[in-house]
């Protein structure tokens, strides 16, 4: 009986260790576990797994795949060809501002500078954030490498 325990003990040690030192996930992979469907698509469609898997740190507005259906019928279509690989990269780059700005920071703020070279309009409103004309929905998921706030419409540079 004594083995068996201790070979319990030293699995449960060991599974508690690697549990600790793992790394958490880094931006990609938590888009992935939570379900961006569309937006994991449209990032591995423009080429940038890597870019935001890279060590960033980023903030990421992440778009529901509900507000991807928003969009005028067609244009999600559109953008995921190959032809289009380039504006695709540039509409996502505009959801991207390097690094970790938690949503107590982004409160604070009234524009910031994205990842594609335009700046995004911030407004606080009733207690929430507005980040263009999308609503901050849920703030904070942190990744190893940045942190996402979902956003409620798909943001377009000018």
């Amino acid at each position: 009986m004594k083995l068996g325990l201790h070979t319990l003990l030293t699995g449960v040690f060991a599974l508690t260790l690697a549990s600790t030192v793992a790394p958490a996930a880094d931006i990609v992979q938590t888009a992935v576990a939570a379900h961006f469907d569309t937006l994991v698509t449209a990032v591995k469609a423009a080429g940038l797994v890597e870019t935001l898997k890279g060590p960033g740190p980023f903030t990421v507005f992440a778009p529901t795949d509900d507000a991807f259906a928003k969009l005028p019928a067609g244009t999600l279509e559109s953008l995921l060809k190959p032809e289009n690989k380039e504006r695709l990269r540039n509409i996502l780059l505009y959801h991207v501002v390097s690094g970790k700005v938690m949503a107590g920071d982004v409160m604070k703020m009234d524009s910031a500078k994205t990842a594609q070279g335009e700046n995004l309009d911030i407004k606080t409103m009733d207690g929430g954030v507005m980040v263009n004309n999308a609503h901050v929905t849920k703030a904070d998921i942190k990744a190893s490498n940045g942190v996402i706030h979902v956003v409620d419409a798909v943001l377009l540079p000018k």
